[in-house]
């Protein structure tokens, strides 16, 4: 989208920031997770990315009319399989630029990025309830890979 923007995150970005990380918990969660606690935890992966000045870890805000409408973040990983790959740690739009071409633009922006590196491949997790990501995947040529199961054991935390 040509009236979009993407830049790097600044600390400055720290509040948008987690208000987008809320955005990663509208759907359907397992019952041994919060809202809060996922939310809280890529704010702060983000926040760590941002200070941490390193150019295989980085978060990116998209802007639209000086608005902060979306952010990704993106690592660089070694899988199980030991292959390096680009990972989607986070991927966010605001609720109300949802369906504007905001994810399709950081996705691209992920791909360009991951593909700068000389890494062929890209990864990224998603909550089985979450049928709109999913769905949006789908569409835009991801792959499952693997599944995770999770079983509760033992007293809740």
């Amino acid at each position: 989208m040509s009236d979009l923007i993407l830049r790097p995150a600044t600390p400055a970005d720290e509040p948008t920031l987690r208000s987008l990380a809320e955005r990663l918990v509208s759907f359907p969660l397992p019952a041994w997770r919060t809202g809060a606690s996922i939310a809280n935890a890529d704010a702060a992966a983000m926040m760590e990315a941002v200070t941490g000045g390193r150019d295989d870890n980085e978060v990116f805000i998209a802007e639209r009319g000086g608005r902060p409408v979306g952010c990704l973040h993106i690592l660089e990983m070694k899988d199980f399989f030991g292959d390096r790959h680009g990972h989607v740690s986070v991927l966010a739009a605001a609720a109300d630029a949802e369906g504007s071409g905001v994810g399709r633009a950081l996705m691209a922006h992920a791909e360009q990025w991951t593909a700068r590196r000389g890494l062929t491949l890209m990864t990224l997790n998603v909550f089985a309830g979450n049928a709109r990501a999913r769905r949006f995947y789908d569409r835009n040529g991801w792959e499952v890979e693997m599944l995770k199961y999770a079983k509760r054991v033992g007293d809740p935390l």
